[in-house]
């Protein structure tokens, strides 16, 4: 089962640089389109195989449309949206990742609890042609050079030290991990990111434009958010298997459970940008960080014993710092980067993602 998520993870960590300059070459339109079209395919694929390898090379042919859709749809968003108009627009677009990991244990605990787990990758189905319809129909095919040479050599640097770094830690994760592997690897990762560092800095079309980094509020929501990420992000993943394994509680059950945090997250959602603009992003940040970490240490005290609507009390108070937390570090990330860097800083975004991905995968399995 690992080598399902696995095989996804690495496909995303390559394809994802090369997300910013299909966009360009190709245009909006095109290349989100296509990656829908190629992630739904792929979902028919997954449910439809009988063995592994075919499995996960279907769950590869899935990153592949995953890695393009997710990127080429935000920066579609970020490019179509005026400075003024940035904070309501990061409040929707940030609604499917803060949602889908509440929703998701609910819904899937339903379907492997009482249908057969092909249906989890059936459902994408209908939602991969509505998305498709409504690409063509309302995403102009907008080109920012379309003159852009391919990379080549960056993405090969890109690819090798996403891929070494993240298959490390999924390495990390494993009882049996061969710790000379993992050292290679990681060795290998470094080497491959310092010199992939070094020819993105120089080249003159670089696969990933590194120029947004100059903005201060885009590096300090990427390194300190990234942080913030990787802590707050493993929860709806750790959940579930407490509440089944540790509680004792039937997948259906304990995903019935996490939708305290949607509650949460739904609750927020409704205040987020008043908050905001009263209170500015440096308060926010600041206290709404502290305010996020209390829940997470209650989570760490619940027992089987302890009353539900204590564990749905402290799930709720989670949700509401969780998503207001997400919202302001989204804004800030973009708030000041100019439009013709947006698809650099989105695809440095979510190469920081990949590893924060990789990184709650870990603590799910070490759980």
């Amino acid at each position: 089962m690992s080598l399902g998520i696995t095989a996804h993870l690495l496909t995303l960590a390559v394809f994802i640089p090369i997300s910013g300059w299909a966009a360009d070459r190709f245009g909006l339109r095109t290349v989100f389109g296509s990656a829908i079209a190629v992630f739904t395919a792929a979902s028919m694929l997954c449910a439809t195989t009988s063995t592994l390898p075919a499995f996960a090379a279907a769950r590869v042919l899935q990153g592949i449309g995953g890695a393009m859709m997710v990127l080429v749809g935000r920066l579609a968003v970020l490019r179509a949206t005026p400075k003024d108009d940035l904070m309501r627009a990061i409040v929707i677009i940030t609604w499917p990742g803060l949602v889908a990991p509440v929703i998701g244990p609910p819904l899937g605990g339903f379907i492997t609890t009482y249908s057969p787990w092909r249906w989890i990758f059936y459902l994408n189905v209908p939602l991969g042609i509505a998305g498709l319809l409504l690409t063509w129909r309302y995403i102009d095919n907008v080109r920012e050079d379309a003159a852009r040479r391919f990379d080549l050599a960056g993405f090969a640097l890109c690819g090798l030290a996403c891929t070494t770094l993240l298959y490390a830690m999924e390495l990390v994760g494993r009882s049996d991990a061969d710790w000379t592997i993992v050292g290679a690897l990681v060795f290998v990762g470094v080497a491959a990111s310092l010199t992939a560092w070094r020819h993105l800095r120089r080249a003159h079309q670089p696969v990933v434009d590194l120029s947004a980094l100059k903005v201060k509020t885009f590096t300090v929501a990427m390194g300190g958010g990234s942080l913030f990420r990787i802590a707050i992000s493993a929860a709806p993943f750790l959940l579930p298997l407490m509440f089944q394994v540790g509680f004792g509680m039937n997948a259906f059950d304990s995903g019935l459970l996490t939708l305290a945090v949607f509650a949460g997250n739904l609750s927020m959602k409704l205040v987020t940008t008043l908050v905001m603009r009263r209170f500015d992003f440096r308060p926010v940040l600041i206290v709404n960080g502290v305010l996020a970490a209390l829940p997470l240490a209650a989570i760490s005290l619940l027992t089987p014993t302890t009353p539900v609507f204590v564990i749905a009390a402290v799930l709720f108070a989670s949700g509401l710092s969780r998503s207001l937390q997400f919202t302001a570090l989204n804004t800030l990330s973009f708030a000041e980067v100019p439009k013709t860097q947006m698809s650099g800083a989105s695809t440095n975004g979510f190469t920081a993602t990949m590893r924060i991905r990789s990184d709650r995968k870990i603590s799910a399995l070490r759980f």
